[in-house]
């Protein structure tokens, strides 16, 4: 029943954040290392300018991630320097331009949900674009816009309740995340697509 199919989400959601939690430790060490290498008087070289990006490319991803795919527990919020600081680092020399509309703190349930959305619409502007934001009344909007657009319209299909002929790939696990997250909400989740832009209200 809804309650097997509800333990099984909670269950992905706690092995998202496991593995998130994880991987924070061994990051914050190489990095802390990399440091102590430059205080003993190591020269900085571009070998280690580039390992010092890595890990900030490593960072930026699992603090969206933590929160697009971990635990998000029911009262716990979001406030907006904390969200506008997790997607200005993971966008960060990306050719995709989002803007988070929202000022105010909202529930980390809804925020993650937006950040799966948000992924799906980056998969749909693969040569770059803007992402603008909006929730007005509990109800969001997603706006994707780029000159060139890859509109895998199977894999939006599944948001819209559709069932999909082939496997969706680890490559857009967010499609059936957001799929299986929406299922249940109403109104129901749209998705509107023109010639340069893709459209999700949730």
């Amino acid at each position: 029943g809804q309650n097997v199919y509800q333990d099984r989400q909670d269950l992905t959601a706690l092995i998202g954040s496991r593995i998130c939690h994880d991987l924070i430790s061994p990051l914050g060490a190489i990095s802390n290392g990399l440091e102590l290498l430059v205080m003993s008087g190591l020269a900085q070289t571009p070998e280690m300018d580039l390992i010092a990006q890595s890990i900030e490319n490593a960072n930026s991803k699992i603090r969206f991630f933590r929160v697009a795919y971990g635990k998000a527990s029911k009262g716990a919020t979001l406030a907006r320097g904390e969200i506008a600081s997790i997607l200005d680092d993971y966008f960060r020399g990306a050719r995709l331009s989002v803007v988070w509309h929202p000022m105010h703190e909202l529930q980390r349930r809804e925020v993650k949900l937006a950040f799966l959305a948000i992924q799906c619409l980056e998969s749909s502007l693969p040569y770059g674009g803007d992402i603008d934001i909006v929730v007005e009344n509990g109800r969001w909007t997603l706006s994707g816009r780029g000159e060139k657009l890859a509109t895998n319209l199977e894999h939006w299909a599944l948001i819209e309740g559709k069932d999909m002929e082939q496997d969706l790939g680890a490559a857009y696990v967010h499609f059936g995340m957001l799929a299986s997250l929406t299922e249940w909400r109403k109104p129901a989740v749209t998705v509107d697509f023109s010639e340069k832009s893709v459209v999700v209200r949730m």
